[in-house]
């Protein structure tokens, strides 16, 4: 298998190259680059098409959330991985909202690492554990610019896309949902992809969020 290219973001030098040392030491990982404010990862992103970013979230000049627009613009085959200090939900859910995979916080452990970089490159979402609680949590809450899906945003999609949009809203992964509905992996994906079209999206997590806020994740379990 090709090794999954990758492209850190960060403005500390020190932690670059820690994460830098620690996937050289992993098979399957290969660095393809640096940078050191968003701009620069912007232009990095561009001209190496990797297949994950890591990006910071505090960076001098233009911040994470504004480089994760941008690098899904010059590169849309990438998938960006916030790996910040920060556990501010409204960071969170701006991140997602702008087009990242995943949010991580710096404190996680080498092997959640290891494992999250893997499962973002095979294009699922990726998140902390104690990020989660926080997410539903702040999704719930009630928003002036919330407002619910409109009955022609509803028949944009199938019966089985609804299914599917509801389980991406509690976190499944595209084999828990495919166990769940019966259905093989690959049959999820592509109505994942097809739910990204038809909402104009261009992640899973976005469409999650999207669910959770437009009301169309409301069922029971």
């Amino acid at each position: 298998m090709k090794p999954i290219r990758v492209l850190i973001v960060d403005d500390h030098t020190l932690f670059r190259s820690g994460i830098k040392l620690l996937l050289q030491r992993q098979e399957g990982f290969e660095v393809v680059g640096e940078a050191g404010d968003g701009l620069e990862g912007v232009k990095r992103a561009k001209q190496l098409a990797p297949d994950v970013v890591l990006l910071d979230l505090h960076m001098p000049g233009i911040t994470g959330r504004e480089a994760v627009k941008l690098i899904n613009e010059e590169a849309p085959g990438t998938r960006v991985v916030m790996l910040t200090v920060s556990e501010d939900a409204e960071d969170l859910v701006d991140c997602l909202r702008a087009g990242a995979a995943g949010y991580l916080l710096k404190n996680i452990e080498t092997e959640f690492l290891i494992d999250a970089i893997q499962r973002a490159a095979r294009g699922e979402s990726v998140m902390s554990p104690q990020m989660t609680g926080k997410l539903v949590q702040e999704l719930r809450q009630p928003k002036e610019t919330a407002a619910p899906a409109t009955e022609a945003e509803r028949e944009k999609l199938s019966p089985r896309e609804k299914e599917i949009i509801t389980l991406l809203a509690k976190g499944a992964s595209n084999k828990e949902v495919a166990r769940a509905l019966n259905v093989a992996e690959s049959t999820v994906k592509i109505h994942v992809q097809n739910i990204l079209k038809k909402l104009n999206l261009s992640s899973r997590v976005q469409a999650a969020v999207y669910a959770v806020e437009h009301g169309l994740a409301q069922k029971e379990d």
